[in-house]
């Protein structure tokens, strides 16, 4: 069971920059549960995924995981530094779209900061641990991980301002290119 936590931190370490950038735009009870289930169904469900699929397709596969979370991250980053500088429209016309392009972020970025766990979830299988055992520890962990950023990034995003969505942006780019470069799994 350490060993599973340890992965499991190892490979969720990087949702805490991620959700220290998502915070600083503001944290409120909507945007913790979307964060944390978000985070946490993607954490959990592809070391599942890495089991199912087996340990054949993973040197295929785990070679090209990284370039594509630090691209979908980058991405993200890319989109939220832009959004930032534009003008912002009349409050009541943004706010009906927003939403959904948030949760199609936070989607995707989901997605981009769990991929390193299809490899996870290969080597899980070799070590005949419970695929509940491990759904359960990678989810809590990521979660905890994720509402701990969210609070610190909210922290900051009160002292930026206007800027927070900025600042937030620059973070998510920052996260992707560690990915790149192999400094966060």
């Amino acid at each position: 069971m350490l060993a599973l936590t340890l992965v499991a931190l190892s490979v969720g370490l990087s949702n805490l920059p991620a959700a220290i950038g998502i915070g600083i735009g503001g944290v409120d009870r909507r945007t913790r549960l979307r964060v944390g289930i978000i985070f946490g169904i993607f954490e959990a469900g592809m070391p599942v995924i890495g089991l199912l699929i087996g340990h054949g397709l993973a040197s295929s596969i785990g070679r090209q995981t990284k370039w594509l979370a630090a691209a979908l991250l980058v991405g993200v980053g890319g989109y939220t530094i832009v959004r930032s500088l534009r003008p912002k429209p009349p409050a009541g016309r943004d706010r009906a779209m927003g939403g959904l392009k948030d949760l199609l972020k936070l989607g995707v970025s989901g997605l981009a900061l769990s991929v390193d766990n299809l490899a996870a979830g290969f080597a899980l299988g070799s070590y005949q641990v419970s695929i509940l055992a491990g759904v359960v520890v990678f989810a809590v962990v990521s979660v905890v991980m994720s509402l701990a950023g969210l609070e610190f990034g909210a922290r900051i995003g009160r002292r930026a301002g206007e800027r927070g969505e900025l600042i937030g942006g620059v973070i998510l780019v920052g996260v992707g290119a560690a990915v790149a470069f192999g400094v966060l799994a």
